[in-house]
């Protein structure tokens, strides 16, 4: 069993039950393996958390990587890119909400996503030709991704297309 397996299903059931639901017994059953076999890779409830918030933190990481291409403005283009991918893609929209939702009780399992969100919003001003548009754009994706963490149907492909189209020509000043 791979941990990404694992991860999905501690992220299936915090987000069909909320967070009394992730036990370690509960997500070796959702994922279909022992408790022994969970054990290997998250040797307690813990472990898991930091599991699930390291890949939200890896994977966003990536996908900002991938878009960046070093011009003005290219960081918060990243952003909305990288944002706009996960919303729209399969279930990932959850992994951050459920990783959130899962660390929000401990401040030790918190710091990683914590330090990850100053990171992402804390970058230099004048990478964007206008400092204060550039925040504007990280922060409404940031709202966005929020909400559709909570009602994903709300908006629909051509709103959504919309909205990134609108926060990419922001970013071009």
């Amino acid at each position: 069993m791979k941990k990404n397996a694992l991860l999905d299903a501690a992220e299936a059931l915090l987000s069909e039950q909320g967070t009394q639901a992730l036990t370690l017994t509960a997500v070796a059953d959702r994922a279909g393996v022992s408790k022994g076999g969970l054990l290997y890779h998250f040797p307690t409830k813990e472990a898991l958390v930091k599991g699930l918030v390291a890949r939200v933190i890896e994977e966003f990481d990536a996908l900002v990587a991938e878009h960046e291409d070093g011009a003005p403005g290219s960081y918060s283009r990243a952003y909305v890119e990288a944002t706009f991918e996960i919303l729209t893609g399969e279930a990932r929209a959850h992994r951050r909400w459920s990783a959130i939702m899962a660390a929000a009780t401990d401040p030790e399992l918190a710091a990683p996503l914590n330090e990850a969100m100053t990171r992402w919003h804390g970058r230099a001003p004048d990478e964007d030709p206008d400092p204060v548009t550039g925040m504007i754009v990280r922060l409404a994706a940031e709202g966005l991704w929020e909400v559709l963490s909570h009602t994903p149907e709300l908006y629909g492909t051509a709103r959504l297309d919309a909205l990134k189209q609108r926060l990419l020509a922001l970013t071009r000043g």
